[in-house]
Formats: structure tokens, C-alpha cells, sequence
């Protein structure tokens, strides 16, 4: 069978070898222990914002793989929304982290980014075969992602630096989980190959 469409949207990649995954990053931090999160996820923001700056530049395309909320009938750009308001406590870390108008987007109402999702259809149709997974949590989201991602073959890269969780000794736990469970490279962000994983 033949893919109808060759092109996505236009003007993003739509074949790539790698993929970025922005992991719960539209975030409102509205939520008990969110004032401690945020403090420890602004330092993992500015890697992220750094890392995907170096990736659009090497032609990688980006995923922002996104909670919910638990409303089935969300709009992404109405999370985003939310997530900017002025009284919002999550404002500037999602001010970093802006999606531009040709990244991709899936909503997931559950804590893998694979679960009830079309993120596999997407991935299928970008020729994926190397993730780098960002965001937060650490021991949650970013974990049971990458957990589905592993079990489908995806080659993990999990930056160290670019994901976050309630407790540095929780997120020190799920990183080495992923490398040791999960063979994903922790190497930090700076020391990402991008162009060796991505040739």
C-alpha cells in the first residue's frame, strides 16, 4: 500500500532517522509539590530549549508529547494557552519551550506517550529509529515512555540534564533504570552526537 501523503505539513521534516519527544513540557505546575518541580525543572527547561534549538538546526524534527488534562476533547493550542495565563505558575518554564508552527503534537490521557495515542503512526511514518526523550517527570511520564519506546525497538538517548523529577535522588533513580533496564544513553545534551545519530 502506498502513503498518500509525502509530506506532512509543508516545511517539516517528514522522513527522519531521529526524533526529539518534549514530554510534558506544556505544563501549568498546578498541582501539590508543583512550586518544588518547577524550581528543579527551570535548569532541565534551558537544556531543552538548547537541545532543540540544535536539532531543528540538524533537521530533527520535534514531538511535544503532552498530557490531557483528562479532557478527551482538548486542543493542544489551548493547553499551551492555559499554560502561558499571566497568574499561571508554569509560565515561564513553558515560555522556553514554545512549540513552533511546524512541530508535531500528540495528546496522551495516560502516562506513556505510546498508550491510546497515534504517537507509533507518526513515528512510522517518519522512518524513526532513534528517540531523544525530554521532559517531565523523570520517574513517570518520561519512564513509562520510554518503556513503550523500548519495547518497540526505538534506540533511547535520555539526556540527563533535559529531564526532570520531584526529587533529584527519584530522578538520579529513573535515569539509571533507563540506562541500565532500558540501554538508553544518558550522555547530558551538550554531548549528544547530533549528527552521528541522526546520518
Amino acid at each position: 500500500m502506498t502513503n498518500g501523503s509525502e509530506d506532512l505539513h509543508g516545511s517539516a521534516p517528514d522522513k527522519s532517522k531521529t526524533v526529539l519527544l518534549l514530554i510534558d513540557v506544556i505544563n501549568d505546575f498546578d498541582f501539590e509539590e508543583g512550586e518544588d518541580l518547577l524550581r528543579l525543572a527551570m535548569p532541565a527547561g534551558r537544556n531543552i530549549a538548547k537541545l532543540k534549538e540544535r536539532t531543528r538546526a540538524a533537521g530533527i524534527p520535534s514531538i511535544y508529547v503532552n498530557d490531557n488534562f483528562g479532557r478527551w476533547q482538548s486542543d493542544f493550542k489551548k493547553i499551551v494557552a492555559h499554560c502561558r495565563r499571566d497568574d499561571g505558575r508554569g509560565k515561564p518554564f513553558v515560555e522556553m519551550l514554545l512549540p513552533e508552527d511546524d512541530d508535531y503534537f500528540v495528546l496522551k490521557p495516560k502516562h506513556s506517550g505510546f498508550y491510546s495515542t497515534t504517537l507509533s503512526l507518526l513515528l512510522t511514518h517518519l522512518n524513526a529509529e532513534n528517540l531523544i526523550l525530554t521532559g517531565i517527570a523523570g520517574n513517570n511520564c518520561v519512564l513509562f515512555t520510554a518503556n513503550d519506546a523500548y519495547m518497540r525497538d526505538f534506540k533511547l538517548f535520555i539526556p540527563a540534564d533535559c529531564v526532570v523529577s520531584n526529587t533529584e535522588e527519584e530522578n538520579r533513580h529513573a535515569l539509571k533504570q533507563m540506562e541500565t533496564v532500558l540501554k538508553a544513553d544518558t550522555t547530558i545534551a551538550a554531548d549528544v552526537d547530533l549528527q552521528k545519530i541522526s546520518g
